[in-house]
């Protein structure tokens, strides 16, 4: 797991190229290649200075790794390309972090972004505000974005949040 102050590090960049690829994916159902770009970039520019050499090179592997999964995923029809694609650029991050853990933040973020999106969709309040986000209208898909962005900002955050 990182340390405290690694985590704060990782967080400046990551928050707003998360919120970025969260809002772009409820609007438009597609996460921005920019956005792809950004989040990918900030592993091998910060990486290297918070965890050893062989944890950061651990960290491409694991971006590769899950890169390849996200698109047989999107071969399957289950996966968007983009998704897929935000999926591995973040992947890096949680090279070192206990499984347990990270498939715990996954678990709890998968389920809240969906219970959130149903909610927030159901709102006429919220429809009214945003009345051209297609992910009001594509019942049959998810914002995966969204979800993908929770769970490396609740990552960098619970590694942020004092240890009892």
């Amino acid at each position: 797991m990182l340390e405290p102050t690694d985590a704060m590090i990782l967080l400046v960049p990551v928050l707003p190229i998360a919120i970025w690829a969260a809002l772009s994916d409820l609007k438009r159902m597609k996460i921005p290649n920019n956005a792809v770009i950004a989040m990918a970039a900030v592993w091998p520019l910060l990486g290297w200075y918070l965890v050893p050499l062989t944890a950061w090179f651990w960290g491409f592997a694991l971006m590769v790794i899950v890169f390849a999964a996200g698109f047989l995923l999107y071969l399957t029809g289950t996966f968007g390309a983009g998704d897929a694609k935000f999926a591995a650029a973040m992947a890096g991050i949680f090279v070192g972090g206990n499984i347990g853990e990270i498939l715990l933040i996954i678990f709890v973020s998968m389920v809240g972004s969906l219970i959130l999106h149903r909610v927030l969709r159901s709102l006429p309040v919220v429809r009214n505000a945003t009345p051209d986000w297609e992910s009001w209208t594509r019942r049959r898909y998810f914002p995966f974005g969204m979800a993908l962005s929770v769970i490396v900002v609740f990552y960098l955050l619970a590694a942020i949040w004092p240890q009892g």
